[in-house]
């Protein structure tokens, strides 16, 4: 079995990139070319483990992810915060008036429009921050410029023309992390979380006696999203993270009661909450 290497979408210098350095260094990392390419690295082999995005505090959540994961067979094992930082990189030598447009991905571009609108520059959809620098660095155009990281800049041999030009300086990604077997950390060993989708039957206040389960039991919702399945307008799923184990009486019993109203229950991952949950 292949072992110390995990997956991420993009290329080298992508935040995914940097979220794999931060949490296992000394590891080899395998850059993909899509989400779908790196869910197939950890379900073939290829990589132990994977770093997937899954939501950003200015953008909301990362689509993809809600439909690949609830079928990829996956388990979530951990969870890492990110913070984001964008640097506007051109080619040694440019300067910032000389660019007339810019490159990155789209979420890149969103979170950086105002040195966008200050200079007047064109804003170009790419499929990866990484990958936007490492075309502009090809290019040899000192007219185009690059948003990415800073790794980003190091590994093209880039400029960097303006440092830490994100909108906001909350801007966060949070990242989960991806194995082909669960490993869920003993009951009591500290702050855990755990996601799970469900689907409630298509019944009048089904979703209100599902959801009552957790306020009966004191169980702390952090997130609940919805999202279509199948393209059927009347079967949306719902994909949640609560604070506990899925051991904890508590929250064992609020599942219990799910399970009734609900045509399906699929525990995702239970895994320790990440420090950064502490501050926010």
């Amino acid at each position: 079995m292949t072992s110390k290497i995990i997956a991420y979408q993009g290329e080298p210098g992508a935040n995914s990139h940097m979220a794999c350095a931060d949490v296992f260094p000394g590891w080899d990392t395998l850059p993909c070319a899509s989400f779908e390419d790196a869910f197939a690295a950890i379900g073939e082999g290829r990589a132990e483990l994977g770093m997937i995005p899954i939501e950003n505090s200015l953008n909301g959540r990362v689509a993809d992810i809600h439909h690949f994961l609830p079928n990829s067979g996956l388990h979530i094992v951990g969870e890492y915060f990110l913070p984001i930082h964008f640097h506007l990189l051109g080619l040694k030598g440019a300067k910032i008036e000389d660019l007339r447009s810019v490159y990155s991905h789209v979420h890149a571009l969103g979170q950086c429009r105002k040195i966008i609108r200050r200079h007047g520059l064109k804003p170009v959809v790419t499929g990866d921050t990484a990958g936007s620098a490492r075309e502009v660095a090809e290019w040899g155009d000192k007219s185009r410029a690059s948003l990415a990281p800073m790794m980003a800049a190091e590994i093209y041999g880039l400029d960097v023309l303006a440092r830490f030009v994100e909108d906001e300086a909350h801007n966060t990604t949070r990242f989960v992390v991806l194995s082909r077997e669960a490993r869920r950390p003993p009951l009591g060993a500290g702050p855990t979380l755990t996601t799970f989708v469900f689907r409630v039957r298509n019944v009048p206040a089904a979703l209100y006696k599902a959801l009552g389960a957790f306020a009966t039991n004191t169980i702390n919702m952090t997130k609940i999203e919805s999202y279509m399945v199948n393209g059927k307008f009347a079967a949306s799923q719902f994909l949640v993270d609560v604070e506990g184990h899925p051991e904890d009486a508590n929250l064992a019993r609020a599942l219990e009661e799910l399970r009734f109203f609900s045509e399906e229950v699929r525990i995702l991952g239970a895994y320790p909450a990440h420090p950064f949950r502490a501050g926010t």
